[in-house]
């Protein structure tokens, strides 16, 4: 589902540049470019396709790109935008405003509107952000209720923002192992959760359908879960609690997903055990502080979820992979157990 859209280190350095404006201004999204980097300049787009939604992994020599009247007159897919910042640098100028991005943050802007964004490298040699592109009529919240979010900086570094940006990146880096069928579902929870932090920060979640309610709730829940699996206090009364939400509610969200809470909870840890077994950069580390590590505070009873889970005791998955890693890649450990 990954596709390399573009790479100007595929080309002679005097063609780079051309390339890139060419590129550019031919493509779905017509944009004028300039650079001072023309003589060595460098960009690679990567995108994850999701049906209509995409993500684009973007990095670039200092540029600055222009979408002018004209241009959105020849070609308007009715886009939006939110682009997070990663290297360097980057500006969006629309509607009057603009923001300017450092780390840990974002913007928003609208294709069918002018706009110009920019980038500088700072102390390296390329800028880079990932843009989630939404078409409008896939966005829960209209236009008219996002405008006065249009080239406005919103935080990342916690809440809904860091949840959102966790999502994002979580995508890119796994990209190779959805199927097309993932691709509805991430997208729509991708969606969802770009909307739950825009209504927040709009403080209007009454704009927002109830289905994009639960979905982004879940996806809160789910991540406030795994940064706490190796707190054995966890539960669903603390989890309820501390999303102010009742324990019915919860078990309700659950049940929509064919689990209950323990299990869900159950599963989170046995796959981060699994994976601590199969790290050989911590095969000194004895079995039952794994487990301890994820939660599990009875060896024996994590010992009898974990072959339950996958087929075979700890020590037996361990050895196993460890054994694997050693005669190479002729018989995998995954074939000898079951998942979860």
């Amino acid at each position: 589902m990954i596709e390399s859209v573009f790479s100007t280190d595929d080309l002679p350095k005097a063609d780079r540049w051309t390339s890139w404006y060419e590129t550019g201004t031919k493509c779905p999204l017509p944009m004028l470019s300039r650079s001072d980097r023309q003589d060595d300049f460098r960009g690679s787009v990567r995108v994850l396709g999701l049906g209509s939604v995409q993500i684009s992994t973007l990095t670039y020599s200092p540029l600055q790109v222009i979408r002018t009247p004209e241009l959105i007159r020849q070609s308007d897919p009715g886009m939006l935008y939110f682009a997070l910042h990663r290297r360097g640098q980057i500006g969006v100028a629309q509607a009057g405003r603009e923001a300017v991005l450092g780390s840990q943050s974002l913007v928003y802007y609208d294709t069918s509107r002018p706009f110009t964004a920019w980038a500088t490298a700072g102390h390296g040699s390329v800028a880079g952000c990932v843009i989630l592109q939404v078409p409008r009529e896939f966005f829960p919240i209209s236009t008219k209720v996002l405008s006065p979010l249009v080239a406005v900086r919103l935080p990342t570094g916690d809440g809904l923002g860091a949840l959102f940006t966790h999502h994002v990146d979580q995508l890119v880096k796994n990209a190779s192992s959805y199927t097309p069928a993932d691709a509805v579902r991430l997208a729509a929870i991708t969606v969802d959760l770009s909307a739950a932090l825009y209504a927040h920060e709009l403080e209007d979640t009454g704009s927002l359908p109830p289905e994009t309610h639960r979905q982004a709730l879940q996806a809160q829940i789910h991540e406030f879960i795994r940064q706490r699996l190796g707190d054995p206090a966890l539960s669903p009364d603390s989890i309820a609690a501390a999303h102010r939400i009742s324990s019915r509610h919860l078990y309700n969200l659950f049940r929509d997903q064919g689990l209950t809470v323990a299990d869900w909870i159950r599963r989170c840890r046995l796959e981060r055990c699994r994976h601590d077994l199969a790290d050989p950069d911590v095969r000194s580390r004895p079995i039952h502080a794994t487990a301890a590590r994820w939660g599990f505070t009875d060896a024996a009873t994590f010992s009898r979820a974990f072959r339950a889970a996958y087929g075979v005791s700890p020590k037996e998955y361990r050895d196993l992979h460890q054994a694997d890693a050693v005669r190479g890649p002729t018989r995998s450990v995954q074939d000898m157990t079951r998942t979860s």
